[in-house]
C-alpha cells in the first residue's frame, strides 16, 4: 500500500507533515511520489494564502477524476478556514484536524477494508494489498458542533516525527495564536494559542542532537509567547532557550537552534540576551515588522508602534552584532497610501534586513480584514513590491560583500543547480556555496572563506572539511 502527501505553506504545515507521515506508515503505508499508484492520497493544506488553497482545489479535482480507473482514498488536513473547510467536505472522503491525526487509522479502517493478499480476485501488481471501497464515512469535522484546531495538541505532539532530512528538523514548541491581527487568518485555522510542555520539548531537541542534527528550529505561531497561556506552570520563551543553551555548552557537539516567527509585541530584551550567551543558539533573528507606519500597524492590530520595534532592533544590534535580521513585510493593505508605504521603505532602509518575505496583500476568507475594501490596485502592489526589494537587495549586498575575505562555519544542505559545487548556509542563514562534489560533507558543518558576494548569497572556496 502506498501514499502521497503534498505539503502546503509554512514551515508548521511541514512540520505536521512529518507526524501525519509517521501514523501512515505506521499502518503500513509506504510513500510514493507518483499519484497513479497511491491508494491513499492527502494534503497537507493552507487556507493563509489564496494560492494555497487555489493548490488544493486543482489537486482533488485531478483525484477525483482518477477514481474513475483506481480505488483510492483522499483527504485533508493542516490550516483549514471554516469556509474552506465546508467546501472541503463535499470534495474529500476525509477532513480533520491535526489534533485529531491518532483517529486517522480508525477513520482510514472505518471508511474501507484491506483485501488479503491471499485473495487473487483483488490484488496489486506489487503484491500488497488493496483498499476495497465499500462506503462513504462521515467526515470527521461534520461530527462536531465546534471545531477546535488546539484542543488536546498533547496527544499529537506524542508523535514522533519521520524527519525529512537527516540533519536539518523542527520542534513544534506551541500551536495557534491570540493575536488577531486584521489580514491573518491563523487564529481561525489552527486556533488560540496553547504551549507543548517543556520537558517533551527538551527531550525531543536532545534526541535530535544525539542523532547529529545540524539545524533545529523552534516552531509556532507566536514563538516568545511560549508560556504564556499556563502562568505558573510552564516556563517562559527566554527560559526554554536558556535551557537548550545550556544542554548546548554540556554536550561534545556542534548545532544551531533558531526559531520562528516571534511577535515584537512579546520580544523581550531577556530573550536576546540568552541567545547572546549560548554557542548554540543561531544569530539570526526573524522579526516581522509587517509595516513601518504607525497608521498602519494600528489598522493591523498588530498593537506595537514602530518604536517598540525599533527598540528591539536596537538590542540586536547591541547584544548580538554578529546577528542576522531576517523581516516580513505587506505591501498594499487596505487604504495603504503613498506616505505610509514611503515609511515602510524607510524602515527598510533603516533597518538594512538581511532578508525580507515581502507579500503583495490578499483577502483571507475569515479575516477582520476580508470585511474592508481590498483598494489598493494590483499594479500598485506590484510596484509597490519591486521598490522594497530593490531597497532589500541593496542592504543585502552590502552586509554580503562585508564577509568576503572573512572564514564561516557553514552547514552543507545539497548539490546547486551545478553539480560542481555544493550550497548551504551560514549560522545567520545567508546562502552561500563553494566548490566541491563530495556528496559526503552534506548534513556536516564545515569552515568556507568567502570570496564573492550577490544580493541573496555568497561564495567561497572550501578550507576545512
Amino acid at each position: 500500500m502506498k501514499y502521497f502527501l503534498l505539503p502546503l505553506g509554512c514551515q508548521m504545515n511541514q512540520s505536521d507533515t512529518e507526524r501525519v507521515r509517521t501514523v501512515l506508515q505506521g499502518m503500513g503505508f509506504t510513500q510514493t511520489e507518483n499519484e497513479e499508484e497511491a491508494t491513499l492520497l492527502g494534503i497537507i493544506a493552507c487556507s493563509v494564502r489564496q494560492k494555497g488553497i487555489d493548490k488544493v482545489y486543482s489537486r482533488i479535482i485531478k483525484w477525483n477524476e482518477m477514481r474513475g480507473h483506481k480505488n483510492c482514498i483522499t483527504f485533508v488536513s493542516g490550516c483549514i478556514l471554516p469556509a474552506d473547510r465546508e467546501r472541503f467536505l463535499k470534495l474529500f472522503d476525509l477532513v480533520f484536524t491535526m489534533n485529531d491525526l491518532p483517529e486517522l487509522p480508525d477513520m482510514i479502517r472505518q471508511y474501507g477494508i484491506f483485501i488479503p493478499t491471499t485473495d487473487n480476485r483483488q490484488q496489486t501488481t506489487d503484491n500488497h494489498p488493496i483498499i476495497n471501497i465499500q462506503k462513504p464515512l462521515v467526515p470527521l469535522f461534520s461530527k462536531k458542533d465546534k471545531i477546535n484546531p488546539s484542543a488536546n495538541m498533547d496527544r499529537f505532539w506524542v508523535i514522533e516525527p519521520d524527519h525529512i532530512s537527516e540533519f536539518e528538523a523542527y520542534i513544534p514548541i506551541q500551536n495557534g495564536c491570540n493575536k488577531f491581527c486584521t489580514y491573518c487568518a491563523v487564529p481561525y485555522t489552527r486556533g488560540r494559542e496553547v504551549s507543548r510542555k517543556s520537558e517533551d520539548i527538551l527531550e525531543e531537541l536532545k534526541d535530535l542532537v544525539q542523532k547529529d542534527y545540524k539545524s533545529i528550529t523552534l516552531l509556532g505561531q507566536n514563538v516568545n509567547s511560549y508560556g504564556l497561556d499556563k502562568k505558573g506552570e510552564e516556563i517562559n520563551f527566554a527560559e526554554l532557550l536558556r535551557r537548550i543553551g545550556e544542554y548546548g555548552d554540556s554536550v561534545d557537539k556542534e548545532f544551531w537552534v533558531y526559531f520562528t516567527s516571534p511577535h515584537p509585541r512579546d520580544m523581550s530584551d531577556e530573550v536576546i540576551e540568552v541567545i547572546s550567551q549560548y554557542k548554540c543558539l543561531g544569530k539570526q533573528i526573524h522579526l516581522p515588522i509587517q509595516s513601518g507606519d504607525n497608521d498602519m500597524l494600528q489598522r493591523m492590530n498588530r498593537k506595537h508602534t514602530l518604536d517598540d520595534y525599533r527598540h528591539i532592533i536596537h538590542t540586536i544590534r547591541r547584544l548580538l552584532p554578529e546577528a542576522t535580521i531576517f523581516t516580513d513585510i505587506i505591501v498594499g493593505f487596505t487604504g495603504e497610501t503613498e506616505e505610509e508605504f514611503e515609511n515602510s521603505r524607510k524602515a527598510m532602509e533603516e533597518f538594512k534586513y538581511n532578508m525580507a518575505y515581502i507579500a503583495q496583500y490578499s483577502v483571507r476568507p475569515g479575516a477582520v480584514a476580508s470585511t474592508w475594501a481590498d483598494d489598493v490596485p494590483k499594479e500598485t502592489k506590484k510596484r509597490r513590491y519591486h521598490i522594497l526589494t530593490d531597497e532589500l537587495m541593496k542592504h543585502s549586498l552590502v552586509y554580503n560583500q562585508s564577509l568576503v575575505g572573512k572564514t564561516l562555519k557553514v552547514l552543507v544542505n545539497g548539490f546547486d543547480r551545478n553539480n560542481a559545487y555544493l550550497t548551504g548556509h551560514t549560522e545567520g542563514k545567508i546562502v552561500i556555496r563553494f566548490k566541491s562534489n563530495n556528496r559526503n560533507l552534506i548534513g556536516k558543518i564545515v569552515k568556507v572563506e568567502v570570496t564573492s558576494a550577490t544580493p541573496l548569497s555568497i561564495e567561497g572556496n572550501l578550507i576545512e572539511e
